[in-house]
């Protein structure tokens, strides 16, 4: 074997040690970047809702402590939020963790209340600084889009009657009885609102709730890798995560409007 057929081996050899080592040097990175993603989405909400103290008249720091201080500021903080959403005059909703009730409000009267059966909530709403969170929430978060396993509006086709004698009346089954109600809710400030339906009506509902959950981590995964690969940390979004009986689910996905909004209390 002549010098040549050597070096080409050798050659061939360096190429997938080299690939490896590219792919490993991104996955370390891409780990880092990740890693560094909610703190730095706690840092903007600092920067965008902290609230500015008086030099003359400093806050008490012990006040975060109390429990009762925080109650009060949360409940304001709810309330202000209700108010604004009560002025649209559009259905909205309003999520009180505190007493796991999801609520369907027109104009501030409650018109549809729901139990949650399961709450789950990032870290970092519970680890902020409480007048931080407080004054996030203390705006109605507007939904900017909505990924859902039912339709917001069933579309029905219907071919026109020539006469009156022609006429019956439409009695068409609601498809979404056998399909599962799963739905995210984004929001404008980022916060994400995931409803999953508490009961398995079906045995298929389980592993459509599987890819319904895998679909949204592959979306999530495609937007970091895009983000990193410019060089870029990724955007955490924090979330809420709830699960409701499945006819209150679909009650409240299609009845709030696609820009519609929703006030929180945590």
């Amino acid at each position: 074997m002549d010098n040549k057929e050597l070096t080409e081996k050798s050659g061939n050899r360096r190429i997938p040690l080299v690939l490896a080592s590219f792919a490993g040097v991104f996955i370390v990175y891409f780990i880092i970047m990740s890693m560094i993603s909610p703190g730095k989405k706690l840092s903007a909400i600092r920067s965008e809702y902290a609230i500015q103290p008086s030099e003359q008249n400093p806050p008490d720091k012990r006040l975060y402590s109390d429990s009762a201080y925080i109650g009060m500021l949360k409940e304001k903080s709810f309330l202000k939020a209700k108010i604004a959403m009560a002025e649209t005059d559009s259905v909205s909703l309003a999520l009180n963790l505190a007493d796991s009730t999801a609520n369907l409000e027109i104009s501030g009267v409650r018109v549809h209340s729901a139990r949650m059966t399961g709450i789950r909530i990032s870290k970092i709403l519970l680890s902020g600084n409480p007048e931080t969170i407080c004054s996030m929430l203390s705006r109605p978060l507007n939904i900017v889009r909505d990924f859902a396993t039912i339709k917001k509006e069933p579309l029905m086709i219907k071919m026109a009657p020539k006469d009156t004698s022609e006429f019956k009346p439409d009695v068409i089954p609601d498809t979404s009885d056998y399909e599962p109600v799963n739905y995210i809710l984004e929001t404008d400030s980022g916060l994400r609102i995931i409803v999953y339906q508490s009961e398995e009506v079906n045995p298929s509902d389980k592993r459509r709730l599987f890819f319904f959950d895998l679909n949204d981590r592959f979306r999530t995964l495609w937007s970091a890798l895009k983000d990193v690969a410019v060089f870029k940390i990724p955007d955490y979004k924090p979330y809420i995560r709830i699960r409701l009986p499945k006819a209150d689910a679909k009650v409240i996905y299609r009845a709030i409007p696609r820009k519609g909004q929703v006030a929180v209390y945590i």
